[in-house]
C-alpha cells in the first residue's frame, strides 16, 4: 500500500517559478523538483484549497500550477474539516488571519494523509508549529500527519 502524501500549495509554486539567482530559492526549486519525479511512487493528494491558491495570482504561473496539479485527486473542505481547522485557530497553532493554512492540516488529518509536504515555514512547517498542531490533531482523535519540506521527504532517498 503507498503512502498518502497531502501537497500544499508552496511546492506547486516552487515547482513551476521563474529560475531563481537567489541561492536558497534555487535550492528550494531544485529539492522540488527531485521530490516531484518521485511522486508517482505515493498516492498524491490536494485539496480545493490548493486549487484555489494555485490559480490566484500572475495569470501565467497560475494556468503552470494548475496544469502541474491536473490529475492529482482533489479532496473536498467539508464540515468536519472546517471543524478542526477552526480549532488550530483556537488553540493558536495557526494565526486567524491564514485560515487557509489550518484547511490544509486539517484536510490531510482528517483524510488519514501520511505526509503533508510544504514549504510554508511560516505557519506549517517550523518545530515549534508542528508541536502544537500535532497536539491539537491528537487530541481530537485524528493521527497526525508528518509535516516536512520536499528537501527533508527525499533527503533519505538519496
Amino acid at each position: 500500500m503507498k503512502r498518502k502524501i497531502y501537497i500544499e500549495t508552496s511546492v506547486v509554486s516552487y515547482l513551476v517559478s521563474r529560475p531563481s539567482k537567489d541561492v536558497v530559492v534555487a535550492g528550494h526549486q531544485a529539492a522540488t523538483r527531485d521530490f516531484w519525479g518521485s511522486i508517482r511512487n505515493y498516492d498524491v493528494f490536494i485539496s480545493d484549497i490548493v486549487v484555489q491558491e494555485a490559480a490566484d495570482g500572475n495569470e501565467t504561473q497560475a494556468k503552470m500550477r494548475l496544469e502541474a496539479l491536473s490529475g492529482i485527486p482533489v479532496i473536498e473542505i467539508d464540515d468536519h474539516v472546517k471543524t478542526l481547522a477552526k480549532k488550530l485557530i483556537q488553540g493558536r497553532a495557526v494565526p486567524e488571519k491564514f485560515i487557509e493554512d489550518a484547511f490544509h492540516i486539517a484536510v490531510a488529518a482528517k483524510h488519514g494523509m501520511d505526509v503533508i509536504v510544504t514549504w510554508n515555514f511560516s505557519h506549517i512547517n517550523n518545530p515549534f508549529t508542528r508541536m502544537m498542531i500535532r497536539q491539537i490533531i491528537e487530541n481530537n482523535g485524528f493521527a497526525c500527519p508528518e509535516i516536512c519540506s520536499p528537501d527533508e521527504f527525499t533527503g533519505d532517498e538519496t
